[in-house]
């Protein structure tokens, strides 16, 4: 039998709301006998969210210019991720104090069944009726908080900085993936929108990284674990985000859309 965190204990009463979110004590999504209907997993869910955003973007500008443009479906693919990654930063802000519990839960699971928690999250079985729940998803930064305990620190700058990503960026991102889609801002105003907002991807993916390795977070987990969730993850974020830069720049420098294939 699995043990219960024991920070939990007596406040069963108070995690409970009307919109029966899952109590911070239970393990999985799927182990709540109270949710019927289909259940899909985790990770599987992120991914058809992701697939489906970045190929509507993709069929959308074929349609519309008759193209298929490699570095448009690149970015197309990082707008989707991104804005999937917004509202969990979203949620990583408003159950702040239950990812804090929900850590040491984790914790203690991986002790006693041996399994990744990451993975077990990714493969757990989610209602489709709670498929926006900000609870089922605050596990996500619970289960991350293995490898990096910012995310169960409120102080901490990675946990802030995240907070920030998730409220400040969604509109631009948005503004970004119609633009480089449908063409329907001057290449000069979608340039300098991209030029700020990739430039604060790069300079807060990077100082992220730095402030892991300085703090020695890297010291707490194996060199495996910082390479695919520190390094591989992050390098994604950079890499795309030079990518966009050099869009931006040249949107403004041609005047036109000429870089995605138009």
């Amino acid at each position: 039998m699995l043990k219960k965190d024991p920070t939990l204990v007596g406040e069963r009463k108070q995690d409970t709301n009307p919109r029966g979110d899952m109590d911070s004590n239970r393990a999985l999504p799927e182990r709540d006998v109270h949710q019927g209907g289909l259940r899909l997993p985790a990770g599987l869910l992120a991914a058809l969210f992701v697939m489906v955003l970045a190929l509507l973007g993709i069929s959308a500008r074929f349609q519309a210019h008759g193209d298929l443009n490699l570095i448009h479906s690149v970015l197309s693919l990082f707008f989707s991720i991104n804005l999937l990654v917004c509202y969990w930063e979203i949620c990583l802000f408003f159950r702040r104090d239950y990812i804090e519990r929900r850590t040491g839960y984790w914790r203690e699971r991986q002790r006693e069944t041996g399994r990744t928690p990451a993975g077990e999250f990714l493969a757990s079985r989610v209602p489709l009726t709670r498929l926006l729940s900000p609870t089922v998803w605050a596990d996500a930064w619970a289960t991350y908080a293995q490898y990096d305990s910012s995310y169960a620190d409120r102080r901490t700058f990675g946990f802030n900085v995240d907070i920030g990503n998730g409220f400040v960026t969604p509109l631009p991102t948005l503004i970004l993936y119609a633009a480089y889609t449908f063409d329907f801002l001057p290449a000069l105003y979608a340039g300098i929108i991209g030029a700020m907002v990739f430039w604060q991807w790069i300079y807060a993916t990077t100082l992220y990284c730095v402030s892991f390795f300085v703090a020695g977070r890297h010291t707490r987990i194996s060199r495996l674990e910082t390479f695919i969730f520190i390094i591989v993850i992050n390098s994604f974020w950079v890499l795309c985000a030079l990518l966009g830069l050099y869009v931006s720049i040249r949107l403004i420098v041609d005047g036109n859309y000429s870089v995605l294939g138009s």
